[in-house]
């Protein structure tokens, strides 16, 4: 746990991951309140507030590199006053909008929504070295396990008490507060030798968005189509065997298990390739829907669960080696984007693919996105030039981080290799 301490012990990293923290859990639950009210509140139906959902989500996924490319510019401290302002509007209307009005402000809102994990994940860049980074990321996919485990069953447990207008006051309370501290905190997002790095205007996107960039892309929309499809999956496992009530158990094991893989993939000697974790996820993904009953798929869920953070600590790792720091914030919005549009389309798959076969052919559809997604990435990433020069000064391959620490003034001549198809 040294690489952990290391990394807690970067000024102003604590503050910034605990105010994230709080404004992710927020944002993980805003879908589930927007549900709550569109169905509790309005008396509509769950297609209804799928609608709102999807215009939110819809928002997010278009927002992302938009907003990205402004912190590049204006830098993080602006943006998150600006999203901030546009959440407060956003949430307070919530409870006195009709329906049509709501589906729009949704959009709205969606686009302008806090770009807290974004921005985090630039100043985890900035304020770490190359060796402390992985150990820095795998603690931000674990923090966004837990935003993920906590939200929504907070807003299904309070909306059972409280009028959904009121949690829905509350969720975007939380957002606020966690964009406005994460505003205040104004974390650098380039790190010393990188302030002026922008001065001459951003790199062009076809010095940066090649092969090696796209399919990380690529692994980060299939692994949250995965993700998605699972929590699915599941559901429709236990309404089969008609133990549908203990599917928040087998949900939460599968969140503490991605908890646990997290940390400990943080502290491995050595990273392992994004596709090669992805092609992995997917394969252990497949045979948890032969469970019968939701004891035996919690223990079936375990070994996705694993592999589900170091996954995605894989994938931010990947993006900020390859994307230049003049443009580091484009690049993390489209990560945001692909990752958002993987959780928009996962469940609609598995829907489809139980329809039409049985509740195991939903853990077979999502892990065998996982493992389409794996062998697009590794295959552009074979097309992709032999070596990538990070913004760091460090050489490795796409999806592939080879932390190396470099003295200053030491040419940087000697190569890192990254394996085979890394």
């Amino acid at each position: 746990m040294t690489g952990y301490r290391q990394v807690l012990a970067v000024p102003g990293m604590a503050p910034l991951l605990s105010v994230s923290l709080l404004a992710r859990t927020a944002i993980t639950a805003d879908v589930m309140a927007l549900t709550m009210y569109v169905v509790l509140g309005l008396d509509l139906s769950y297609a209804a507030a799928g609608g709102v959902a999807a215009t939110l989500t819809a928002g997010v996924a278009l927002g992302g590199p938009l907003l990205g490319r402004m912190v590049d510019r204006r830098g993080p401290r602006a943006v998150l006053l600006v999203t901030t302002v546009a959440q407060v509007v956003f949430w307070l209307g919530v409870p006195v909008l009709p329906y049509a009005v709501l589906l729009g402000a949704a959009f709205a809102a969606g686009l302008l929504m806090v770009p807290a994990q974004a921005i985090t994940r630039q100043a985890i860049t900035a304020m770490t070295t190359a060796g402390q980074r992985r150990a820095a990321f795998a603690l931000e996919s674990v923090q966004g396990e837990l935003s993920y485990v906590v939200g929504p069953a907070v807003v299904i447990l309070c909306a059972s008490t409280t009028s959904p207008g009121v949690v829905a006051w509350g969720v975007g309370a939380a957002i606020v507060a966690g964009g406005a501290g994460i505003a205040l905190l104004n974390p650098p997002v380039r790190a010393e030798g990188e302030a002026d790095v922008g001065a001459a205007g951003p790199a062009p996107r076809r010095e940066w968005l090649g092969a090696g960039m796209i399919a990380v892309l690529v692994m980060a929309f299939g692994t949250t189509t995965l993700l998605s499809g699972v929590d699915l999956a599941i559901v429709a496992a236990l309404e089969e065997a008609g133990q549908v009530s203990w599917a928040a158990a087998v949900v939460a094991v599968f969140g503490l298990a991605s908890v646990a893989g997290g940390l400990v993939y943080g502290v491995l000697p050595r990273p392992a390739p994004t596709w090669l974790l992805l092609g992995l996820l997917g394969l252990v993904t497949i045979p948890a829907g032969l469970a019968t009953d939701w004891s035996l798929l919690c223990l079936a869920v375990v070994g996705a669960g694993l592999l589900a953070a170091p996954t995605l600590s894989s994938v931010a790792d990947a993006v900020s080696r390859l994307a230049p720091a003049a443009v580091r914030g484009e690049a993390t919005g489209m990560q945001s984007s692909a990752q958002s549009a993987g959780f928009a389309l996962g469940s609609p798959i598995v829907g489809v693919a139980v329809d039409l076969s049985v509740p195991a052919g939903g853990f077979a559809a999502a892990g065998l996105a996982g493992i389409a997604a794996a062998l697009t990435g590794c295959l552009l990433v074979r097309r992709s030039p032999a070596r990538t020069r990070s913004p760091h000064g460090e050489f490795d391959r796409a999806g592939t981080p080879q932390p190396r620490e470099v003295s200053a003034g030491t040419p940087q001549a000697a190569e890192v290799s990254a394996g085979p198809g890394a």
